[in-house]
């Protein structure tokens, strides 16, 4: 045990940053086989919980492709769990210098169980769209705290203080809400939609075609704050907020994309499906943006005025 104990990182190194990179990877891949589910009709592929069927733990040949990708969805979540349990794990012996590190492995680690509870409940009550809504919530919630684990292992620890103007960490603040709302209207747009996981499942009763509008104002919106932060991040000179805010910027564009020709082509199942993996990567961009607001104290001179104050002299000069 001691042996292993001292294998463990004491410091951030290239293992961490591995394991925090696989496991951010794997959590938007999830929602990638999780669309795919979803996009090929195998919701009910194993059509019980936690056991595929009554009398097997694993698909069977008679459940034929549906149930392959059923349960090849529910192994990679097994998958997920056990990076969670060694990332947890490798976080261990920095849990006192990097207790932000512990906690965002806490929470993620704990996050996995209780999606896998929620994607049980979906399976038992025969596809529900606001049960499926709310794993894919989850698993949003995921990304961005695997998301934050990444950039904070970059990070400098100690106190951290706001880095940009005041005014650009309201409009960042602002750009976080309109994206989740994006997302959620965007999974209620789903939800009415044709791709239920199986002929049978429920739709939500809402209208596919209004809602499809509705979604576009807040993505619009966005995408409209986005340019902001990314012309305001070159002028006020903030690198990281920059790098991030520019990454922010391409998610979107790939995203609108594909949601423009996806509405216009009859929401091939392919275009969904990358759709839903853009909409994870957007959430672990928005993440990064605003992890990024704050620097560490001691990187920035004791006489520097606060940067909305520095911002402010040179506008009046």
């Amino acid at each position: 045990m001691k042996r292993i104990i001292d294998w463990l990182p004491d410091r951030v190194d290239t293992r961490l940053k591995v394991i925090a990179w696989v496991y951010l990877v794997a959590q938007i891949v999830l929602v990638g086989t999780g669309g795919l589910v979803r996009l090929t009709s195998s919701g009910l592929g194993c059509p019980t919980w936690p056991k595929c069927t009554a009398d097997s733990l694993v698909n069977t040949p008679e459940m034929g492709i549906h149930g392959i990708i059923e349960f090849g969805n529910r192994l990679l979540g097994v998958v997920l769990g056990l990076i969670a349990i060694v990332a947890f794990l490798a976080i261990l012996r920095l849990r006192k210098q990097r207790p932000e590190l512990f906690w965002l492995t806490l929470l993620a680690g704990l996050g996995i169980p209780m999606q896998a509870v929620i994607g049980g409940l979906s399976v038992l009550t025969r596809l529900n769209p606001y049960v499926v809504g709310l794993h894919f919530v989850v698993s949003m919630v995921l990304v961005a705290l695997c998301a934050a684990f990444v950039v904070r292992l970059y990070a400098v620890p100690g106190p951290r203080v706001l880095a940009v103007p005041s005014w650009f960490a309201v409009v960042t603040h602002i750009t976080t809400v309109v994206v989740a709302v994006t997302i959620l209207v965007g999974i209620a747009t789903t939800g009415s939609g044709p791709h239920a996981g199986d002929a049978n499942a429920p739709r939500n009763g809402l209208n596919p075609e209004i809602l499809q509008h509705v979604h576009a104002i807040p993505a619009y919106l966005t995408f409209g704050l986005t340019l902001v932060l990314v012309v305001a991040s070159v002028r006020i000179r903030t690198t990281p907020v920059r790098r991030y805010a520019i990454c922010l910027l391409v998610v979107e564009v790939l995203q609108i994309t594909v949601g423009l020709i996806q509405a216009n082509t009859g929401l091939p199942g392919v275009l969904v499906g990358i759709h839903m993996m853009l909409a994870a990567m957007l959430a672990a961009a928005m993440t990064a943006v605003v992890l990024s607001l704050k620097a560490p104290a001691a990187a920035l001179p004791d006489a520097a005025p606060p940067a909305s104050e520095s911002v402010a002299a040179r506008s009046a000069g």
